[in-house]
């Protein structure tokens, strides 16, 4: 990859639920709000910063596992894996008040954010789609791509300051990605942080999971059966 590396300073961490397969992350009127993926007992929920105590959950239907989130107009948006379902939340209640199907041009569910008005859903290919809140049809996909070489396995994303920015899955990459075109612009290396918690856990896996924080204006970074998030400002 020839784009810049972005440099970043950890901030804090706080209390992860080692048993979260994380899937999606966001920071929705100061409330930490994460999806899992896991074979029969997907979930959302509201967790308390202070000590990662779950305070709110949704429990998905065994069919499906879950994945991404983002909260848009008041409404939580969830995608699933593979079943081509998605779900929206009332973002106070938790009430589920709706669901769709996914647009053909999306393969599966993965990462999920927004830009305000669109829905922008990732699906483990190269491909980030630009989607709809009314029909949820695609309006709009780009290709990541560093120069010229493609950039498989997009996953978790997150939509800030103009840029998506995008955990990489199996990889200790976030990629700070161009929504007009799918140009890199950036990388950050997160490895230092991983090697740290696979220190104090050696059954973690792979990093995944990004929310932009307003108050610090710093990002809430973690990983699958992580025991920590990391509260991190890039430089």
């Amino acid at each position: 990859m020839d784009s810049l590396l972005l440099s970043y300073t950890v901030i804090t961490n706080l209390p992860h639920d080692i048993d979260a397969f994380t899937e999606g992350l966001e920071i929705y009127n100061n409330r930490i709000i994460e999806s899992t993926g896991q074979n029969g007992s997907s979930w959302i929920a509201e967790v308390d910063p202070t000590n990662g105590v779950i305070q709110k959950k949704i429990i998905l239907p065994e069919q499906f596992f879950g994945e991404g989130i983002t909260v848009l107009n008041r409404k939580i948006y969830h995608l699933t894996y593979k079943t081509r379902i998605g779900f929206v939340y009332d973002a106070n209640t938790y009430k589920k008040i709706g669901e769709f199907e996914f647009d053909a041009k999306i393969k599966e569910g993965w990462g999920l954010t927004h830009d305000g008005s669109n829905l922008i859903a990732s699906d483990g290919t190269d491909r980030i789609h630009f989607v709809d809140t009314t029909d949820f049809k695609v309006v709009k996909s780009i290709s990541v791509r560093d120069n010229v070489t493609k950039i498989s396995n997009i996953n978790e994303l997150e939509f800030m300051g103009g840029y998506i920015y995008a955990n990489v899955w199996e990889t200790n990459l976030i990629l700070k990605i161009d929504p007009e075109n799918g140009r890199v612009v950036g990388r950050l290396d997160l490895s230092g942080v991983r090697e740290k918690v696979h220190v104090m856990h050696s059954g973690i896996n792979e990093l995944n999971g990004i929310a932009y924080d307003k108050n610090s204006k710093a990002f809430l970074v973690t990983g699958k059966n992580w025991p920590l998030y990391y509260l991190i400002r890039i430089e």
